[in-house]
C-alpha cells in the first residue's frame, strides 16, 4: 500500500481536506494530512495568502520539509492548489518519490519558474478544472501539459474537468463539485492501486 502526504490549501486543513484525505486512503493506502498552519482556517484564498506572508515561506517550506523528513522515503506527494505547490516540489527534490498527486495547480518543470528536472520514474497526475481561474486559465495547465509529456504517458496524467471552480475537491466549501471530486478521487486511487 501506498504512504500519502496531503498538504491543504490556502485555507488551511479543513473538514473537505480530511474527507478527502479519507476518500484516498480508503483502498487502505495511509494518507497523512499536516497542518502547515497550525490550526488557523482562513475564511477566503485572499486571507490564506496574507497568512502565509505572515508566517513567511521559509518557515512554511521548514515546516513541509521537517513533516516529510519524519516519514518513509518512497512517498507519494500530494496537494491541494497552494499546497500542490509544495507537493511537486517534495517530489522533484527529495529522493525516492514514488508519485505525485496535484490537484488544482501544477508548477512548470522547465523555465524560468522551474524547481528543477522531473526525477525518472516518478508518476504524476494532475487534476483541474478548464475555465478555474488559477488552474485553466493562469497556465497552470500547460505547465501541466508540457510535465506529462516528460513523463510519458505510461506514468502521466492530465485529467482537465467541465468548469469553472477553484478548490472544487474540498467538500467544506462552496466550491465543491462531487460529481467531479468522484472522478479525481477514483483516478487518483488507479495510481495509487498501481503503485502497489
Amino acid at each position: 500500500m501506498a504512504e500519502i502526504l496531503l498538504l491543504h490549501h490556502l485555507q488551511g486543513r479543513t473538514e473537505g481536506i480530511r474527507a478527502l484525505a479519507d476518500a484516498l486512503g480508503a483502498g487502505g493506502h495511509t494518507v497523512h494530512v499536516p497542518d502547515l498552519f497550525d490550526g488557523e482556517l482562513p475564511a477566503s484564498l485572499e486571507e490564506g495568502s496574507a497568512l502565509t506572508k505572515r508566517i513567511g515561506g521559509d518557515v512554511l517550506d521548514e515546516r513541509a520539509d521537517r513533516i516529510a523528513a519524519d516519514l518513509r522515503p518512497d512517498l507519494v506527494y500530494a496537494g491541494v492548489s497552494w499546497g500542490a505547490a509544495i507537493a511537486q516540489r517534495l517530489a522533484q527534490t527529495r529522493p525516492g518519490a514514488r508519485a505525485a498527486l496535484l490537484y488544482e495547480a501544477c508548477l512548470p518543470v522547465t523555465g524560468e519558474w522551474a524547481i528543477g528536472p522531473w526525477p525518472d520514474g516518478v508518476a504524476v497526475q494532475v487534476h483541474g478544472m478548464e475555465r478555474d481561474a488559477f488552474f485553466g486559465l493562469e497556465g497552470d495547465v500547460d505547465a501541466a501539459r508540457e510535465l506529462v509529456s516528460i513523463v510519458g504517458p505510461e506514468r502521466g496524467d492530465l485529467f482537465v474537468y467541465p468548469g469553472d471552480r477553484h478548490l472544487f475537491t474540498d467538500s467544506s466549501l462552496p466550491s465543491y463539485d462531487a460529481e467531479a471530486t468522484a472522478l479525481v478521487v477514483s483516478r487518483s486511487r488507479d495510481l495509487l492501486d498501481r503503485l502497489g
